[in-house]
């Protein structure tokens, strides 16, 4: 997808690009004008309706949003790669170009809201996870357009060349 603006591009990688990740997206969009946001799915399974109506609780409209597989995007665009579940951080491939790669992991919605099912409290943990989520995109530091080389940062902030 082409970035007209030239601005930098941060894409935000999780296993099925159907909750967290588009979370994040949604929130960039909304809260952050230096970049511009993407998203993708190692195995994209369809946007969650319960993301869409937790976003929506906030004002961010994700009904137009879809899953889209990393292979769609144009690995030199981007700048900064935020994997946000732990499968996506494991499974993200090396890209080519300058890309840098953080992680920053979050509790899966649907796995916690099949969990607690029985109780009804699903939207809990989507809107929980949502919240998290914003502070998280709000605290992303701007990524530079410079060429540098591939760093991947686990948890803890520990840096690791990929």
């Amino acid at each position: 997808m082409p970035n007209p603006l030239n601005k930098p591009t941060v894409l935000f990688l999780c296993t099925g690009n159907a909750c967290r990740s588009q979370m994040a997206e949604g929130w960039a969009r909304a809260l952050r004008q230096d970049f511009e946001a993407r998203s993708a799915g190692i195995a994209p399974k369809g946007v969650d309706p319960l993301a869409v109506k937790a976003m929506a609780e906030v004002g961010i409209d994700l009904t137009g949003y879809r899953s889209k597989p990393l292979e769609e995007f144009d690995p030199s665009g981007i700048d900064l790669v935020v994997t946000v579940c732990d499968h996506a951080s494991e499974a993200c491939p090396t890209l080519p170009g300058s890309a840098r790669i953080v992680h920053h992991g979050f509790e899966d919605p649907p796995a916690l809201a099949r969990a607690s099912a029985p109780h009804g409290e699903a939207m809990a943990h989507y809107r929980r996870v949502r919240d998290q989520i914003r502070a998280m995109v709000e605290s992303l530091e701007q990524p530079e357009r410079e060429a540098r080389p591939s760093r991947h940062h686990g948890v803890g902030g520990e840096a690791k060349d990929l």
